[in-house]
């Protein structure tokens, strides 16, 4: 029963509307009616900036960490002998943060795509493959400066990070980073047809290396 209260608070702390408070609270606007309508950090880049939305970014990254720090809770699993029972409760918290930020009771059920509370998730359950992740994606980023591109591959590296580099031996978490490189190539099938068709939406950074090598064409 305990566990039970514990994975709806989790979902209640995902379906924190982010994006949405910081739209219209400094912009007086929905940001689930521009861009991509996604209610996500991605969009948020999109629409309102890099400040706003490395803001967004950061609070639905903490969602996904607090939701599963709600294991500390319960005493039970701090012990040795529920190392495994600890692990699949603290991806079951994890993933209701990731539902209810794609589906938030706050917001009438419409939010964003979920990747940087799964990140947030990943970092509070095992850190270093969290952080292999996240350097795949800034690179992606660096070099395309799509952060839809970007959130694909670091999500397909997460099952290669965990089965073979990192090597886990959790069943529960290998079918976890399985389930999520699914989850996240599903939930951007919009987004993959817009690369494909090279009309994607690039986030405002990075600019001025743009703009020095559109310089350099021009001489």
């Amino acid at each position: 029963m305990k566990e039970l209260i514990l994975i709806i608070l989790a979902y209640l702390i995902g379906s924190i509307p982010s994006a949405l408070i910081i739209s219209k609270k400094f912009f007086g606007v929905d940001i689930r009616d521009y861009g991509s309508g996604n209610m996500g950090a991605t969009n948020t880049f999109r629409v309102l900036g890099s400040k706003y939305g490395t803001i967004v970014m950061i609070l639905d990254i903490l969602k996904g960490a607090i939701a599963v720090g709600l294991y500390n809770f319960l005493p039970y699993y701090f012990s040795s002998d529920a190392e495994l029972q600890r692990t699949n409760f603290m991806i079951g918290l994890g993933l209701a943060a990731v539902v209810g930020h794609i589906f938030p009771i706050y917001a009438n059920f419409k939010g964003g795509k979920g990747v940087a509370t799964l990140f947030g998730m990943i970092l509070a359950v095992q850190p270093l493959v969290a952080i292999s992740c996240v350097g795949v994606f800034l690179i992606v980023l660096y070099l395309t400066r799509y952060v839809s591109l970007s959130s694909i591959l670091a999500a397909l590296f997460l099952p290669v990070s965990v089965l073979w580099i990192w090597n886990e031996h959790e069943v529960s978490y290998r079918l976890f980073a399985l389930l999520v490189a699914a989850l996240v190539i599903l939930t951007h099938q919009k987004n993959i047809g817009r690369i494909l068709r090279g009309v994607e939406s690039r986030v405002p950074i990075l600019k001025h290396r743009d703009r020095r090598k559109s310089r350099r064409r021009n001489d």
